[in-house]
């Protein structure tokens, strides 16, 4: 039976950005632990570089719907010779009968645009077991077309084997399969994402993987609004028995605990204080998470410019990450 609070649920549960956000700051992860051949076979201190203006050429004239989760990668081989990887993201829990078409097109007009080699990668987050896309084959009158891609199933993943891993991506996938499994289900939700939360801490990850992966498993796991409260206070109680105050910093917290101390203050100023000290923070350190994966090591003007901004040039700023071609172009008047 589906409740009231179900379609609520299903309503507010978003995964496309936060899959989009996670795989750009951690690629090397993500191909470490869904195409290891791949990872294998790349020379990463040349480093990587995310093609968004190719990938939008190339999506707008194959005229084949929605791309958001779409990503195209430049990368170098060990032998050093340069090529792109191709990365679908399919994360609708749903059947497209159309999906083998679109990867072959996405893969021929690639080259075609490109002469390029493409390598081809989809990740099938839906919930039906039965579903396995991976080749596009085509017959007519003695022509054939034969496409075969890499297809992996978020399904077939065991839970015990991700709680053991150490790679990103395993937190990632057992909480996208969590959130999906716990639809509707508040109580339930609330206590395996607390419990994802506090294992973080044990997991050996650094300060800013568990605050990156903290931003994913809160976005997967919507929360309604009194359990979410619920939530922050578990957080920042837990936060200072341990002495690690890691996610207790991000922006949202920072909002909460603004709010909160305005209030016992009674004084409204403070309210206000707290919320714009809590936004800007939290936006300050993704923007500078962000620079340092997209150009390297981040000079210290730019850090200085970070820390001083307010939250509405933060925001630009960070859209501008996805096209500025040098950290220049990023904090320029004239972009």
């Amino acid at each position: 039976m589906i409740t009231q609070e179900s379609n609520n649920q299903l309503e507010k549960d978003e995964f496309d950005t936060p899959w989009k956000e996670i795989l750009r700051l951690y690629f090397k992860d993500f191909l470490n632990f869904f195409l290891p051949q791949a990872h294998s076979g790349i020379d990463w201190e040349r480093g990587y570089e995310f093609l968004d203006k190719e990938l939008a050429r190339i999506t707008r004239e194959a005229e084949t719907g929605d791309r958001r989760m779409d990503e195209l990668v430049k990368v170098w081989q060990r032998d050093g010779v340069e090529r792109w990887v191709l990365i679908h993201i399919e994360v609708q829990g749903n059947r497209k009968p159309d999906f083998t078409s679109r990867m072959y097109t996405y893969q021929y007009r690639s080259h075609d645009l490109y002469q390029v080699p493409v390598v081809s990668l989809a990740i099938l987050a839906d919930e039906d077991r039965g579903w396995r896309p991976s080749e596009y084959d085509h017959e007519l009158w003695g022509t054939q077309i034969y496409f075969k891609f890499t297809s992996v199933k978020l399904l077939d993943y065991s839970e015990s084997d991700l709680e053991k891993s150490k790679n990103p991506f395993a937190i990632v996938t057992l909480a996208h399969l969590y959130a999906k499994k716990t639809k509707g289900q508040t109580e339930n939700r609330y206590q395996i994402k607390m419990r994802m939360i506090r294992n973080l801490y044990q997991s050996g990850f650094n300060r800013q993987q568990i605050i990156d992966l903290f931003r994913f498993i809160d976005w997967v796991f919507h929360l309604p609004e009194e359990d979410d409260r619920r939530l922050w206070k578990e957080i920042s109680d837990f936060e200072e028995i341990q002495k690690m105050p890691y996610i207790s910093s991000v922006e949202r917290f920072g909002i909460e605990k603004g709010i909160e101390k305005g209030i016992e203050k009674g004084i409204e100023k403070g309210i206000e204080k707290g919320i714009e000290k809590g936004i800007q923070k939290g936006k300050a350190e993704m923007l500078t998470h962000l620079l340092q994966h997209r150009f390297g090591t981040v000079p210290d003007w730019a850090c200085e410019r970070v820390a001083k901004a307010d939250p509405p040039s933060l925001e630009k700023w960070s859209f501008r990450i996805l096209d500025a071609k040098s950290l220049d172009g990023v904090f320029s008047d004239n972009a």
